[in-house]
């Protein structure tokens, strides 16, 4: 992933996404490189073309539609929103339990 970071990085600053760069930028983040990854990423990105992917990506349109779920609905109701309340001995016991059965 931090390969794709530093791909879109170097694109919004504009600089050349080679291996070079993307090399550099991985490694200036403290993580090791591994030359076959980036490889990879340069040669899949070749014929990408960045800034139309970033556009066409779904993300933009799920941020873009959770502000209008936080609106609220048309129609004047002046109810005041119910707060959350905090789980249950039982919920949490039964969260414990899922829990324990995941790790033996």
């Amino acid at each position: 992933m931090e390969y794709v970071y530093a791909a879109l990085m170097l694109h919004k600053l504009e600089k050349e996404v080679n291996e070079a760069n993307v090399t550099s930028v991985v490694k200036a983040t403290g993580a090791e490189v591994n030359e076959a990854q980036v490889k990879a990423l340069v040669a899949s990105l070749a014929d990408v073309n960045i800034e139309e992917a970033i556009k066409a990506a779904p993300v933009a349109v799920a941020a873009a539609a959770a502000p209008a779920a936080d609106a609220p609905a048309e129609g004047g109701d002046d109810k005041k929103e119910k707060k959350a309340e905090p789980p249950s001995e039982k919920q949490e016991e039964a969260a414990m339990e899922g829990l324990s059965s995941l790790f033996g």
